[in-house]
């Protein structure tokens, strides 16, 4: 049965811009919003309705833009306001909306409130931020940075430090201050106002700390202390949130995704329960820790499937019928992900669209992440002088300084490391990005992974994607039906059920490069009487008794439901 005034989200599927990186419409090398204008037709014709673009505020760009030094202003290698404007009225002619960025955990040094705040002690904006006197010469507390150093800075002028969970140059914002709220209230309905869809919330769940800012744990092998536990979910987070539906959101039909490092599916049964009006959904990160060691994300480890499984029917069965989830496999900070739970070689094509088919066939909003829809794959760049990440920049000096060989330190980057998803996307065999000098070098693969290509073929990851966002469109089942994990022990098969009333849909995926057997008996079906739904072979062999799941296969069947 259909559904009546869903919310549109729950419907769409969103498609992240990093718009230096996306189309460059002038030859600087760098990618611009009217290098984004003329490319709209493309994302028309993916299907895509939500395009969420990473930050274009005026920024000094120490860390890409998360370093906003003017909230209400467009920075120049990006265009202007009036570009800005254009970008909203051709996309809303194409049945596009915009949600735009909002980092409101930190600000750029380089912002005026953050220069004023440094200048005095008494200074109206000095409470906008979070200072503390030193001990003994010392910063305030033990807490690392998640960029690699201390989280505290000493200003020579006014003798105390501020605190910067990131970058130096992005001092954490004081949400205990009401004037600093109320400016910020007040920039989200600027926003607003210009007609986008919605934010994007960077990193909001440290918005809130815990006072008197204690001292954190210090993990083996690590310098500095963790602090997460006195910033992450904060004492305070669901007031300012509720309190910004209140002031802000709510006077807007606009979808917000809260990027939530360390938040549970407890924590998101309260953040997206819409009786909470705190946001519709958020970004979870725990799938994406699967392949990492204890301590850091650098101590890379092969994908345990079974763990990833267990995680992804946590989280389906948590917010099922209680808030929302948002899915995703691939954004601007993460590695892409055909090199790092697919096989970006002989089974590049057939494992983009297997990631595909599995993450779309969950409830949720599925995220794209540009380039995603082309299968582009790591980068692995012969010098760190050709990165630009901060903290990929920022890893390596400190453990080149721990003594760590070279050689393991880039081990770690080539699978990890932000710059994977940052290079330019792939528009044509010559790279199409830019007439001039890319800001950071093109995939050198780009001659057999482009967009041009993409559309040409019509059994290329692109047409996977298309028919996929088609599928959510036209099937309830995908918005609205219960999830069942089948098999959850198998290290190599990812296979679920989706459930309605009326119907059921049988999921199945192979995560490794061997051919593995199916019994339908285990999955409670018959398989012969299934209609194919979606694959990414050209035909199937289904037997009477089950199937031989090949390298990477994926395959959606479904079934009426026998009640």
């Amino acid at each position: 049965m259909k559904i009546n005034k869903e919310p549109w989200w729950k419907r769409s599927v969103v498609y992240q811009i990093y718009p230096r990186s996306f189309m460059d419409s002038n030859g600087d090398g760098i990618g611009d919003l009217p290098g984004i204008i003329s490319k709209l037709d493309y994302l028309q014709r993916l299907g895509v309705d939500v395009i969420w673009l990473s930050p274009v505020f005026d920024s000094p760009n120490d860390d890409n833009g998360y370093d906003i030094r003017d909230y209400r202003t467009i920075l120049d290698e990006f265009g202007t306001m009036e570009d800005f404007d254009r970008l909203i009225q051709e996309a809303d002619a194409r049945g596009l909306r915009i949600v735009m960025d909002l980092v409101v955990n930190h600000t750029s040094d380089e912002h005026a409130w953050f220069v004023e705040s440094k200048s005095s002690k008494d200074s109206k904006y000095r409470d906008y931020y979070i200072w503390k006197e030193g001990k003994n010469d010392q910063p305030p507390n033990n807490w690392g940075s998640v960029f690699s150093g201390s989280a505290w800075e000493k200003d020579e002028v006014t003798e105390s430090y501020y605190l910067h969970l990131f970058s130096k140059k992005q001092p954490d914002l004081n949400w205990e201050n009401k004037a600093l709220r109320d400016d910020i209230y007040e920039m989200m309905t600027y926003w607003l106002d210009k007609g986008i869809g919605g934010f994007r919330m960077d990193v909001i769940n440290f918005i809130s700390k815990v006072e008197g800012l204690p001292d954190g744990k210090v993990n083996p092998g690590q310098a500095y202390g963790d602090g997460s536990p006195y910033f992450i979910n904060g004492p305070k987070i669901h007031t300012h949130l509720k309190e910004m539906n209140e002031r802000v959101l709510q006077n807007y039909d606009v979808l917000t995704v809260g990027e939530m490092p360390g938040a549970t599916p407890k924590d998101a049964q309260l953040y997206t329960n819409p009786a909470n009006k705190e946001v519709n959904m958020v970004f979870t990160f725990e799938h994406m820790d699967i392949d990492s060691g204890p301590f850091e994300k650098w101590d890379v480890k092969p994908l345990d499937l079974v763990a990833l499984k267990q995680n992804f029917q946590k989280w389906q069965h948590a917010l099922h019928e209680v808030g929302w989830n948002s899915l995703y496999w691939n954004n601007h900070d993460q590695p892409r992900i055909v090199s790092r739970f697919g096989n970006d070689q002989e089974f590049r094509v057939t494992s983009a669209k297997m990631l595909a088919i599995c993450l779309h066939m969950l409830q949720g909003t599925p995220y794209i992440y540009q380039g995603e829809e082309l299968g582009m794959t790591n980068v692995k760049f012969d010098r760190i002088e050709d990165y630009k990440d901060i903290e990929t920049i920022n890893m390596y000096n400190s453990k080149i300084e721990q003594g760590v060989l070279e050689k393991d330190i880039m081990r770690g980057i080539y699978a990890k490391g932000r710059d994977n998803a940052r290079t330019p996307i792939q528009w044509t065999k010559d790279g199409g990005f830019t007439t001039g000098i890319p800001w950071i070098q093109m995939n050198p693969n780009t001659n057999e992974i482009n967009v041009d290509q993409a559309l040409d073929d019509k059994t290329s990851v692109f047409y996977t994607y298309q028919k996929l966002i088609e599928l959510r469109k036209e099937h309830d089942i995908i918005t609205y039906g219960s999830f069942h994990l089948l098999l959850p022990n198998n290290p190599s098969l990812f296979v679920y059920k989706r459930k309605t009333e009326k119907e059921e849909w049988l999921v199945i995926t192979n995560f490794s490069d061997n051919t593995e057997k199916l019994e339908w008996t285990s999955c409670e079906v018959d398989g012969l009487d299934g209609k194919v739904i979606i694959a990414n072979y050209d035909s199937q062999e289904l037997g009477e008794q089950g199937m031989n799941v090949r390298p990477y296969e994926a395959l959606v069947l479904a079934f009426e439901r026998r009640l």
